[in-house]
């Protein structure tokens, strides 16, 4: 059965839920609430779709249904929060490759139609569904494989990668243009599908660990824009409005993320197109004999005549799991009427908000979050700062070495306050591989040792204070 003012009315619901639910999403407060009407604009839309045309029989959509909520759910609950980025970049990848699938099974048919009558609105979109879900895919599995530690983090570099890349695309634009064309050749579809594959891995494996966070709101973007293709496809309107709201939003994300980091978007998009800076190697005496190492008792003494605390969380912290445990530290110093804050750098951890959402999990106030615009106006006022496992976020030589690579980056000015703790495994160096000299600061004391079990360390000696 079909009624087109059902599915239009439902499309519109749904359509609604979503924009709603991404203005939602723009505050620690509303975010659950926003993902949820998210979620109930998605299955809005696909109860309204299976009740309005039956492309195949329910069995295999129930079917479907089921295993993909079962996959779901093992992941959902096996999945760590510092593998989150991870899974994140796996999605990414599924909604490309759903793409080059819906945008083939489409093209598949309609041939005998195109023979007599090509609709090159539908044409095009194939095509461009091929490129963007191909490179969407490819590239996700990368940044996947870079994360996970199967991929060098390393920026993979060599000769004349500049123009292997711009012939890729010159390629794909051919096979696109003659799909178009010859739209009844349903082998040059899956030959510029595969294509686009190769493009995805020669675009991502350039960039460096340092830059997966951009890369990963890039990839969220194409996405995006790779379902809104599959919905001119389909000629379906919600799949048009949604991906188009995901492509928007992760692009604008993409332009902050890059904006934090001092990244060129253009360096983004063309995967390290443009001059590479000279990493900062450590020969074995940038450190030697400057480190001034101290003990969870005398961090307590200084915590315990301390006014104001800022707390500055990394992927270490992350790592450790610590969360919590910061938690316990924060409510102790508080009971202690010591002013204790937050300092979240945009782009700490492996992903846009990834601090932001641990700190909520361990059910810290949203309101002792602070940002680093506000947060670098104020560090010269702080008794204290507590660097748990972060590195590159707080390394002075984004300001003070043109030739490294993080050069520019806005970082937390933390080196401004009276006393620096680092919580640190070992002098080992961050994403950008180079060391830091906020380590042999005249104010920072190195307390070495797994962020959670640290901090425990000094909850005990504070408690016995």
């Amino acid at each position: 059965m079909h009624h087109p003012h059902f599915l239009n009315i439902a499309y519109l619901i749904a359509s609604t839920l979503f924009i709603i639910g991404l203005k939602l999403l723009a505050h620690p407060r509303t975010a659950v609430k926003g993902n949820f009407l998210g979620a109930l604009g998605m299955l809005v839309a696909v109860v309204a779709t299976l009740f309005d045309k039956e492309i195949v029989s329910f069995e295999w959509i129930l079917g479907g249904i089921l295993i993909g909520s079962l996959i779901g759910a093992i992941l959902s609950a096996k999945i760590q929060m510092t593998a989150m980025p991870q899974l994140v970049a796996l999605l990414n990848g599924f909604g490309g490759i759903a793409s080059i699938l819906v945008a083939g099974a489409a093209l598949q048919m309609g041939i005998s139609r195109y023979a007599t009558q090509p609709d090159y609105q539908e044409i095009v979109s194939i095509a461009f569904s091929a490129i963007v879900g191909g490179v969407t895919f490819s590239g996700s599995l990368v940044a996947f494989g870079k994360l996970q530690g199967i991929v060098t983090e390393k920026a993979v570099r060599y000769p004349g990668d500049q123009l292997v890349k711009i012939l890729i695309g010159l390629l794909c634009v051919f096979l696109g243009v003659y799909e178009v064309l010859q739209p009844t050749n349903e082998s040059v579809y899956w030959i510029l599908g595969l294509v686009s594959l190769l493009l995805g891995i020669f675009l991502v494996i350039p960039i460096g660990g340092a830059d997966m966070p951009v890369v990963i709101s890039l990839l969220n973007s194409y996405s995006g824009i790779a379902a809104s293709a599959t919905g001119f496809v389909l000629n379906n309107n919600v799949l048009i409005i949604a991906g188009s709201l995901v492509g928007a939003s992760g692009i604008i994300l993409t332009q902050i993320m890059c904006k934090a980091m001092n990244r060129s978007l253009t360096n983004v998009l063309f995967g390290g197109f443009g001059e590479v800076a000279e990493d900062m190697k450590d020969d074995g005496t940038f450190y030697s004999g400057k480190i001034k190492s101290t003990s969870p008792e005398e961090v307590a003494m200084i915590l315990d005549i301390a006014r104001t605390v800022v707390i500055v969380p990394g992927y270490g912290m992350a790592v450790a799991q610590a969360q919590h445990t910061v938690r316990d530290l924060y409510n102790l110093l508080m009971e202690r009427g010591v002013d204790v804050t937050f300092a979240i750098h945009p782009v700490a951890g492996r992903m846009p908000g990834h601090m932001n959402v641990l700190l909520a999990e361990a059910d810290i106030p949203y309101d002792r979050l602070k940002e680093m615009d506000e947060m670098n106006s104020q560090f010269e006022n702080v008794d204290v700062v507590i660097v748990n496992g972060a590195n590159d976020v707080t390394n002075p030589l984004a300001k003070t070495d043109p030739k490294s690579p993080i050069a520019g980056m806005p970082i937390l000015e933390v080196s401004k306050a009276k006393t620096v703790v680092v919580i640190k495994r070992s002098l080992s160096p961050g994403f950008a591989g180079i060391p830091n000299p906020l380590f042999i600061a005249e104010n920072c004391l190195m307390l070495f040792g797994d962020g959670k079990k640290a901090t425990q360390e000094m909850i005990s000696a504070l408690k016995e204070s």
